[in-house]
């Protein structure tokens, strides 16, 4: 299941184009529960990107630089080592 969460937006669409129209205070949150499939790889020459996929096709990609890929990387192995949750 995919949910968005977007404040502040609003397009105008006419004759098939979709235009921004107002203020540029947008924010947005993506959060992708129960996927399927979940990988790390190469992104460029520069960073690291995480994309996870459910079972309706929606995909979430994310694009971190190494050192911030580190630190989720030793952030779960803290879980895996303090947390049950890896025992299931």
């Amino acid at each position: 299941m995919l949910a968005l969460d977007i404040e502040n937006f609003l397009i105008e669409i006419q004759d098939g184009s979709v235009k921004n129209v107002g203020p540029p205070t947008k924010s947005v949150s993506a959060k992708l529960y129960h996927p399927e499939t979940a990988e790390a790889r190469a992104f460029g020459d520069s960073q690291v990107k995480i994309t996870a996929t459910d079972a309706d096709g929606n995909e979430l990609q994310i694009a971190l630089s190494p050192e911030q890929a580190a630190r989720v990387s030793d952030q779960l192995n803290e879980l895996r080592e303090q947390s049950e949750l890896f025992d299931q």
